[in-house]
């Protein structure tokens, strides 16, 4: 499979800034099964949701598929948990990235069984060509969300499903396999679609100057590019892996993706703390694909702080020739905990009134603003909507 160099690359998104909402999916090690977009109530509100958002000037958002909603019954699909949010999206006319796995499945589907890997591509070939009818624009999907992260959290700290200790690598080979059969699938259904993958850009670095933690260290940095060395074929070929399976590279980034080795975050401004231009740059050279920072954001008072830092990043990666076509605000929706459902403060929408209404995060609000000014010309503009309340004023700074 060749790298898609016949794409128009420049026109790949609706906007530079991106809202995600926190779609995972998966079973707690107590059994409970999350659901964050039931959970933060967007899947019944995201008419609304997008307005605020399309007001703010965002037109690109991240969102889940549902996979255990939707496929309770092996080989019947209910799309009744899908179809409001294609609508709503069709109705605001917002691009959607869909996330195609978000680190759960169904009930009653071992994903260490010779079916998983074919259930799943069945499942994306059905859903791209739901997607497909609703919508007369190319899909863009992300087949697997955070291959790395699951592989890790799932396959050696029994922290998530699969709820395993020492199959990492195998889990990571595994999701690598279906993430291809998911591209086979989808392209093979509609095969104008794109492809947004989502990996942690970490930095690792040795606690004390001796050469074997600095080893260690370089060792669990490059550790980073597997899944996507995997999925291009440059490891592993056996899984089956090719150029063509990366379209767009993503980067998931925060404040605690950089620390020492067994050790504690690095905090910002450390000598050792690696500007995120250089990881851009460093991923670049690598893959040589479009690339968009895929997940970004901090939680309470530093949600600002973090845009101006992150986007400032991303113009210094762009000078440096680092094609950056988009920058995601992860999640973008207040959300309750994974743990213990507490308040996670994070979003440039605030949780819902006991009417269903969002607020804002004022000081989000004007760094999004303030770094849009900062974008160079756009292409035509979206269309304008209708827009009431705070969404109204919003639109007035655009």
């Amino acid at each position: 499979m060749d790298v898609l160099d016949d794409v128009q690359d420049g026109d790949l998104f609706r906007s530079f800034f991106w809202g995600g909402f926190e779609c995972s999916t998966h079973r707690r090690a107590d059994g409970r099964r999350l659901d964050l977009l039931s959970a933060t109530g967007h899947d019944r509100h995201a008419d609304a949701d997008y307005q605020l958002l399309a007001a703010a000037g965002i037109h690109t958002v991240r969102e889940g598929v549902r996979w255990h909603r939707i496929e309770a019954i092996p080989g019947r699909f209910d799309w009744s948990s899908l179809l409001p949010l294609v609508q709503a999206a069709r109705a605001t006319d917002m691009q959607v990235v869909w996330d195609l796995c978000h680190y759960g499945w169904p009930d009653g589907l071992d994903i260490w069984s010779p079916e998983f890997v074919g259930r799943f591509a069945r499942f994306a070939a059905a859903t791209a060509r739901f997607i497909g009818a609703e919508s007369d624009t190319a899909p863009v999907f992300c087949p697997m969300n955070e291959i790395s992260f699951l592989a890790w959290a799932g396959g050696d700290m029994g922290y998530m499903n699969p709820f395993g200790h020492g199959e990492g690598d195998r889990l990571k080979c595994l999701l690598v396999r279906a993430a291809i059969a998911a591209v086979d699938a989808v392209r093979t259904a509609i095969p104008r679609a794109r492809f947004v993958y989502a990996e942690p850009a970490i930095n690792v670095a040795a606690g004390a100057p001796v050469a074997e933690e600095q080893a260690a260290a370089r060792s669990y940095h490059l550790s980073q590019f597997e899944a996507y060395d995997m999925l291009s074929g440059r490891l592993r070929p056996e899984l089956g892996g090719a150029p063509g399976y990366l379209d767009i590279v993503g980067v998931n980034f925060y404040p605690y993706n950089q620390w020492h080795l067994g050790g504690a975050t690095i905090p910002f401004g450390r000598h050792d703390y690696r500007p995120l231009h250089e990881l851009l740059v460093e991923f670049h050279d690598r893959y040589g694909r479009p690339m968009v920072i895929s997940e970004t954001g901090a939680e309470g008072s530093a949600r600002a702080a973090w845009l101006h830092y992150v986007a400032a990043e991303v113009r210094q990666a762009q000078a440096l020739g680092v094609p950056v076509h988009g920058v995601c605000l992860y999640p973008v929706l207040d959300y309750p905990g994974w743990d213990n459902d507490r308040p996670c403060d994070v979003g440039l929408l605030t949780a819902r009134d006991a009417d269903g209404r969002c607020g804002l995060h004022r000081p989000l609000v004007e760094e999004l603003l303030a770094q849009r000014a900062r974008l160079p010309p756009a292409r035509p503009k979206p269309r304008v909507y209708a827009a009431t309340g705070v969404a109204k004023g919003i639109a007035s700074h655009g």
